[in-house]
């Protein structure tokens, strides 16, 4: 068998952790391999020795059969290989030429050739059917077309092996479908794809076949066609995953959270919030449904105080927090994990430990008298990497910004469940997360309003909404288009509420 990729006993080990033990892997000519793996199993680590970014400690790459050394990015582009990163490494204020050519640029005499850039990028855009406009401003374009010029940036330096990492991490159900349309296309004329993602239910659509990654280890390659989401969730957990969320039916409580009309100013100088009211009692959770961009980080940001609130009210515990502190609101029992967990819930550079103790610090036990306590500081993380299980490589004193994108989401949930709020403001709370890790989180919002704590879930994954809520606000430009009790509709009702259309 030809393969275009092989790599063979691949090792590579950071300080405290095996990332990937001899690891082999083979990708054939015109398939989708799908990489599965909970996080922090080593399936970027390996991603990014093919393409140059880590050097392994051992083990053999062959493309096209031939045995290759690649040190660095460039060495990749040359052989063919691209990479679209999880988090993309976009310029904003450039267009969508500008960011292709980067490194690139084409020269005529002494001037940049921008003109036949451009021509190429339109021809390559409409070859795959990606409809992307080479002139738009990358900050003014969704984060479904970023990803696309991300696409464009590796079919512009002729790239015939595509490293996807979790594309869909960050997508609205409507573009992962377009993406899905769009890997089948790149494979139809050729290409190959290595597919790294932890979504079994986009395995099923898109790729050929599934390499198993456990701990740093091949569990084992499947045929999609012939093997369930079932199985596979079990090869990548190591037990039987449950895909439904038990919760029992109970009343409400008393009103925790109460907003009323609420109008808050989005980026652009326009009202991103029109007039909005919702209430949320101990023992429920509210769960908010729309499409990304309508209101929903307006909505969040008020609440927590990170955005100024032009007119209304936050009331919680029947306390107008409209235009307390940031402070002053944790203080008074809210909690928020956050959508975008690098740049609202962590300080990367920041060890795990101090991570943990970021709205804390003043308090006892962790501090006396001005002065920081040590070990009732590590006491702290060691019972939350303990409680929600945080893989990372040295414990407590791991710098951040080393782990894993869940095992960074998994400390965040800990920290902020730890605090025992009366409202947790839970935002994409398992964005990027694994199976398994899902069902843990999920575990533990319901376990917050089993014991009468109120839930504010604000997420882009219709499923989980619908299975978490015990009621659903839909939001559509900023306004409350309808509220309904989730036992008592389905996908296609919210989808279309969504949409705009009216219950």
């Amino acid at each position: 068998m030809d393969y275009v990729v092989e790599m063979i006993d691949v090792r590579k080990e950071f300080p405290g952790i095996v990332a990937n033990d001899d690891i082999s892997i083979n990708l054939k000519k015109g398939e989708i391999l799908a990489l599965l793996g909970e996080n922090g199993a080593g399936k970027s680590t390996l991603m990014s020795i093919l393409f140059g970014l880590y050097k392994p400690d051992r083990g053999e790459i062959k493309v096209n059969g031939k045995a290759v050394n690649i040190s660095n990015p460039n060495q990749a582009n040359d052989l063919g290989i691209g990479m679209v990163h999880q988090h993309f490494k976009l310029v904003h204020n450039f267009t969508v030429t500008e960011n292709i050519i980067l490194g690139l640029e084409p020269k005529q005499g002494l001037t940049l050739n921008l003109k036949s850039a451009s021509k190429r990028i339109k021809e390559l855009s409409e070859k795959y059917k990606l409809d992307v406009d080479p002139d738009a401003l990358i900050e003014n374009i969704s984060v479904g077309m970023q990803q696309r010029v991300e696409i464009l940036k590796m079919l512009y330096r002729n790239a015939e092996i595509l490293i996807f990492d979790e594309p869909t991490a960050v997508l609205t159900p409507q573009e992962i479908l377009e993406l899905m349309k769009i890997m089948k296309n790149l494979t139809e004329e050729g290409k190959s794809i290595l597919l790294i993602t932890h979504k079994l239910k986009e395995i099923k659509a898109a790729a050929n076949r599934c390499t198993v990654i456990r701990r740093g280890k091949v569990i084992g390659t499947v045929d999609v066609a012939d093997t369930d989401e079932a199985g596979m969730a079990e090869m990548m957990v190591g037990r039987v995953v449950s895909f439904t969320v038990d919760k029992k039916n109970q009343d409400a409580g008393d009103k925790v959270l109460e907003v009323k009309n609420l109008s808050v100013q989005g980026n652009h100088g326009v009202l991103g919030l029109k007039n909005f009211s919702l209430t949320v009692h101990a023992g429920e959770i509210v769960g908010v449904a729309g499409v990304d961009g309508n209101g929903q980080t307006e909505l969040v940001e008020a609440l927590t105080g990170l955005r100024k609130v032009e007119s209304g009210n936050i009331l919680l515990d029947d306390i107008d927090l409209s235009r307390s502190s940031i402070r002053d609101r944790i203080e008074s029992g809210m909690a928020h994990i956050p959508e975008d967990r690098h740049k609202h819930g962590l300080i990367l550079d920041y060890s795990l430990e101090e991570n943990m103790v970021l709205e804390v610090y003043n308090k006892a036990p962790y501090s006396k008298n001005g002065f920081l306590k040590k070990d009732e500081i590590r006491k702290h993380a060691d019972k939350i990497i303990k409680d929600f299980d945080v893989r990372s490589g040295e414990g407590p004193i791991t710098i951040t910004r080393s782990m894993s994108g869940g095992n960074q989401q998994k400390a965040i949930v800990g920290r902020e469940v730890d605090h025992n709020p009366n409202l947790l403001i839970a935002v994409q709370p398992t964005r990027g997360l694994d199976v398994g890790s899902i069902e843990y989180i999920h575990k533990r919002l319901i376990e917050q309003r089993d014991n009468g704590k109120a839930v504010l879930l604000i997420s882009l994954e219709l499923d989980e909404v619908l299975d978490l809520s015990d009621r659903i606000a839909i939001i559509n430009s900023g306004e409350l288009v309808g509220l309904v009790k989730a036992s008592e509709t389905d996908e296609n009702e919210v989808g279309l509420m969504m949409a705009g259309v009216g219950k």
